[in-house]
């Protein structure tokens, strides 16, 4: 069980790696995505996960036959982070989307490295006296 569940982690990092290297944000988020599930196979299969009880049991139950429940308890914090990350990866292409129309990389690198508005105050506008500690001018 362990050698299919590790195939599997291996496929799914190649996946992963070749979504990351396309030049569409959407495929590099998925591709974090995949590649985040991959590593929570690969925890999962190293920590013993083929028990035959289940790890909590009572003070009977064989110590060695039970699942580590470290792995699993990390890997259930894993999903929870990686979901929220997926998340907030979406809003952030959503927003994206709407401020340039697309989700090229090659697009949004050009807009990102475009210079910036002139941030300087108006010509016309004159510096006020600084105010003195009673507030008077």
């Amino acid at each position: 069980m362990e050698i299919i569940a590790a195939i599997t982690a291996g496929i799914l990092v190649s996946i992963g790696v070749w979504l990351l290297l396309d030049r569409n944000l959407v495929r590099v988020v998925l591709g974090v995505v995949v590649i985040g599930n991959a590593i929570n196979i690969a925890v999962l299969t190293g920590g013993r996960f083929n028990g035959t009880t289940a790890p909590f049991t009572s003070a009977a139950g064989v110590p060695e036959l039970a699942s580590n429940p470290l792995p699993q308890a990390l890997v259930l914090t894993a999903i929870v982070i990686g979901f929220a990350l997926f998340v907030f990866a979406l809003a952030v292409l959503k927003r994206t989307w709407e401020l340039h129309g697309t989700t090229a990389t090659d697009r949004v690198t050009e807009v990102a490295e475009d210079d910036a508005p002139d941030l300087a105050p108006p010509a016309l506008a004159t510096p006020s006296a600084p105010a003195d500690r009673e507030g008077r001018r």
